[in-house]
């Protein structure tokens, strides 16, 4: 599989190059046999509004968006709670997201779209600045980093047609694009500071600039929140640097790192009766989590040519996690007199991509070839076993060699090759078809230990099992993406992508006395259809309405089991059934003022973003699944929202309304234990206001404003298990000083 992958990209890199002379456009006849001569012109990005929110271009640098469904959210363009990364108010123009809301902050976020589960944002391809930023792309992809959204300039969204360039997963790719060093200032500096409510402080600081050839970006954010309810105390550290060397006009390098660490207590998850009566009640008060990340890139990006440009990424992980409490039921006092669990990964990963980009001409139409290549391995060391009895952040094994639970190494590796081809049939039609070249190798190496005893607790079995297994598999993905211009301001796109999911670590093995995982599970795979029309007009109105279809095979997900030895009911996971997404998502916003007056100084406008959304089961060999629904898929995502701006002050009004969920394949109305039951449908308000003058800047709001009582998710383990509540009516208040 290695060697075809090289052989192919080998051919195609000798095809384009050699082709370099018939593909010429210095010098192409038009149809009156005139001459004309072609340069270069670089795009960097589409945004003719000021909304806060664009689509992306046909092709930036070397990626090809044309015939996809992409957006991208500009931050310097809304009115949101940044310093705490709010997710609501920052994808609130992005139709069909799901949100947890359990962070209030902004240390770690959780999104999902069109009825894909939102856990860490598991089922997007995570990047920033173009490489991966989560555990383990291929067997953990959650990402327990979120980068700090004061830094970002935008944030770029692809749908599941993500798969050809990206990876296979199902939800597409989220990238976090920083804000690039300025390159007419040898030194620039930002500092903001953030106070809020529940003792939440945010200090955000950002020196840049350009010297000669050589650019440099860095920042230092510190977060403290001592949390609305006991033991919620977080301390957060986040740095990153960049420098950047403009070799010759044609070529630069750049080098990143980024770093994290965050302590964190967690209070535990409520039963539904303690939610109704009390959601400040806690439960755990000796649960710990910690994050430390070390997240390096580097970046060489050649112009070959007027039409050729060749982009190498190489990056790499080296990061851990711990999670230190009780994993019991959340209906049973936490005994004091037993030892915390601690569960503790080792994240060591790298990897690079290449990708090349060639524009050429092909019946007097200009067209673009894209080919690139992914290498990436991956290892995860994860130890489960007996902690101290206290209520410290104590991240020690008490029998390290000899753990009581678990101990496993998960290698991974990937090989892939992707092809992609803009075909510019007619001066507003084009189609891209594209093809995914993969292979997956996850393998376990390790043992669990088997523990049983009986109702007075004597033990009856105690041995450790040794558990090994490699899964290798090789497949193609294809693709196809149209796009079709109505005129200078609409136009329609439609795209078909494959999709593939592979058996994540927790899916091989996880020991939780609530949970055990089917030995037999599956990969998932499937297919994404979309299409819809999308334009600008006038900058007066934005508008993007779609619809969808996801056909997801072999969907894994949890149900409700009695164990065979302990008669406890149990989470079980496993291979459900197939499922059946479809949907239609829809955004517009308005200038209203505009719309009177082209000339008007003053902004009023007004956003509506609805989704809905039909997420069953389907062909399921028990018939019990069939036509359930998909556990976190509401039906309907409502939100809206007004903004007054003039000159450079601003005010922004949101309502977010999300339906009722299931959270589990039984649709289950309620559980003892609170890990599974229903997400009740719930309303948010949210109001924030921006001012500056000169180097100074103001911003200030307050979030959840109705001081609504509301939750988003049902934990299976951390930070709960059970009812997550989110947090009540809080208020911030930001200055800005920038030199």
């Amino acid at each position: 599989m290695r060697l075809i992958c090289l052989y192919i990209f080998l051919f195609l890199s000798y095809f384009v190059f050699s082709q370099n002379d018939s593909l010429r456009t210095d010098s192409i006849k038009n149809k009156g046999n005139k001459n004309i001569n072609l340069t270069e012109v670089e795009v960097v990005a589409e945004k003719d509004n000021s909304f806060g929110i664009s689509r992306l271009n046909n092709v930036e640098g070397t990626t090809i968006y044309a015939g996809k469904k992409s957006e991208a959210i500009y931050l310097q363009d809304l009115n949101a709670n940044l310093a705490a990364n709010n997710s609501r108010q920052v994808f609130a123009k992005i139709a069909g997201i799901n949100i947890f809301e359990n962070d209030g902050s902004g240390a770690t976020i959780g999104i999902g779209g069109r009825g894909l589960n939102p856990n860490r944002i598991s089922n997007f391809n995570t990047r920033q600045n173009g490489y991966d930023i989560s555990a383990d792309a291929l067997g953990y992809p959650e990402s327990y980093y979120t980068p700090p959204t004061e830094a970002i300039e935008r944030i770029e969204i692809l749908r599941g047609a993500a798969g050809l360039q990206f990876g296979t997963q199902f939800g597409g790719m989220i990238n976090y694009k920083f804000a690039e060093a300025p390159k007419d200032k040898k030194i620039s500096a930002k500092f903001r500071q953030t106070g809020g409510s529940y003792g939440f402080i945010n200090s955000f600081n950002q020196l840049s600039g350009t010297v000669n050839k050589l650019s440099y970006n860095t920042f230092y954010q510190y977060k403290h929140y001592t949390g609305w309810r006991e033991r919620s105390e977080l301390i957060s550290h986040t740095a990153f640097a960049s420098l950047k060397y403009q070799v010759s006009e044609k070529f630069y390098v750049k080098g990143e790192y980024t770093f994290l660490s965050y302590l964190a207590q967690q209070p535990g998850g409520l039963t539904d009766k303690q939610f109704e009566k009390d959601p400040t009640t806690v439960n755990r008060y000796r649960n710990w989590f910690k994050v430390n990340w070390n997240l390096f890139s580097l970046t060489a990006d050649y112009k070959v040519s007027e039409k050729g440009r060749l982009n190498f990424l190489c990056f790499g992980l080296n990061a851990g996690r711990d999670a230190l409490g009780n994993l019991g039921r959340i209906d049973r006092a936490d005994d004091t007199a037993i030892y915390r669990n601690l569960l503790s990964d080792v994240y060591t990963n790298y990897g690079g991509e290449l990708r090349f980009l060639q524009r050429y001409i092909l019946f007097n139409q200009n067209c673009n070839f894209l080919i690139g290549a992914r290498v990436y391995k991956g290892n995860t060391d994860r130890k489960q076993g007996d902690a101290d009895k206290s209520d410290k952040a104590h991240f020690k094994f008490l029998n390290p060699d000899n753990l009581e639970n678990s101990a496993y190494i998960f290698p991974s590796s990937n090989y892939a090759l992707f092809i992609e081809n803009i075909f510019q049939l007619t001066r507003k039609w084009n189609v891209t078809p594209g093809f995914r070249l993969e292979n997956i190798v996850t393998s376990s190496d390790g043992y669990y230990r088997l523990l049983n005893k009986d109702l007075a607790g004597n033990v009856l079995l105690d041995m450790k099992i040794a558990d090994n297994r490699t899964n290798n598999r090789s497949f193609m993905l294809a693709g196809i993406g149209t796009q079709l211009k109505l005129n200078s301001s609409v136009e329609l796109y439609a795209n078909f992508s494959q999709n593939y999911r592979s058996i994540n670590f927790n899916d091989m093995r996880v020991l939780n006395p609530n949970f055990q995982v089917d030995p037999n599970l599956e990969d998932e795979s499937g297919f994404t259809a979309d299409g819809g029309f999308r334009g600008v007009i006038k900058n007066i109105l934005y508008f993007d309405v779609s619809g969808f279809y996801i056909n997801y095979q072999n969907r894994i997900g949890t149900v409700l089991k009695i164990d065979s030895t302990t008669y406890n009911i149990i989470r079980y996971r496993t291979n459900i059934s197939d499922s059946r997404n479809t949907g239609v998502e829809a955004f517009c916003e308005i200038d209203w003022l505009r719309l009177i007056n082209k000339e008007a100084k003053h902004k009023l406008s007004t956003f509506i973003n609805m989704s809905y959304i039909n997420a069953i089961y389907v062909s399921s060999q028990q018939s019990a699944y069939n036509n359930k629904k998909v556990e976190y898929v509401p039906e309907v995502i409502f939100r809206t929202g007004l903004t007054y701006a003039y000159k450079k002050f601003s005010l922004t009004y949101q309502y977010a309304y999300t339906d009722q969920q299931f959270s589990d394949a039984d649709n289950s109305e309620s559980t003892s234990s609170a890990i599974y039951g229903i997400i009740p449908a719930y309303s948010i308000m949210d109001i924030s206001a921006s001012y500056s003058w000169r180097f100074l800047g103001f911003s200030a709001g307050v979030n959840n404003l109705a001081n609504s009582s509301y939750f988003t998710r049902r934990a299976e383990g951390y930070p709960g298990p059970g009812i997550i509540p989110a947090d009540p009516i809080n208020a911030y208040f930001t200055l800005q000083v920038k030199l």
